[in-house]
């Protein structure tokens, strides 16, 4: 548990940076644009690497994994309906879109739904705190950005319509891509069981 927990604190400690706008300006000045954004990405790969590997060596010893519920089936059936608009509002995140503009910073909605999708479908205290960390520095962090008018990389830009084409298509080809393929590669955990 400690290394999840240590890398869930990394993870969300290098993403606070933005919200405070002195401390980002300011590591911006003495680094560069290129030098904030290296260390920012580096850290933030260390942090999703220690996530990974501490949520993987929890699920191979239950003993050290309590069960906290046992959530019913069909929590993970809504959970796997949930992950379908939190696909689409993840590849919204970088396409100009009416989808975009309507959800205003679709990355952070799209964590919310697969945070609260995963915790529906999961009772053990690994992912109690994997998930419900996500959610709630989701929720955080929407709040931050409103307050300080961060519209995100793209703006207001809705651009054509037929970009929110492209979201859903290619949000609906991730969402299947994973539902079929690679949950249980990457996870080990086939979603459609």
């Amino acid at each position: 548990m400690l290394v999840m927990v240590l890398g869930l604190v990394l993870f969300f400690a290098i993403h606070l940076v933005p919200s405070n706008v002195e401390l980002r300006n300011g590591l911006i000045a003495r680094f560069g644009e290129g030098g904030y954004k290296a260390v920012f990405a580096a850290l933030s790969l260390v942090g999703l690497t220690l996530i990974v590997l501490g949520f993987y060596k929890l699920q191979l010893h239950p003993g050290k994994n309590p069960i906290l519920w046992e959530p019913p089936i069909w929590t993970r059936h809504l959970a796997l309906a949930l992950m379908l608009p939190a696909m689409i509002a993840l590849v919204a995140t970088y396409v100009p879109s009416h989808i975009h503009v309507m959800l205003k910073h679709p990355m952070l909605v799209a964590i919310k739904i697969w945070a609260l999708a995963h915790l529906l479908a999961n009772g053990d205290l690994a992912s109690l705190v994997l998930f419900g960390g996500f959610l709630a520095f989701a929720v955080y962090d929407r709040i931050s950005v409103k307050r300080r008018g961060d519209l995100g990389p793209l703006g207001k830009g809705a651009g054509p319509w037929i970009n929110d084409v492209i979201v859903v298509v290619v949000g609906t080809a991730l969402y299947a891509a994973i539902a079929l393929y690679l949950h249980e590669f990457v996870i080990g955990v086939p979603p459609l069981v």
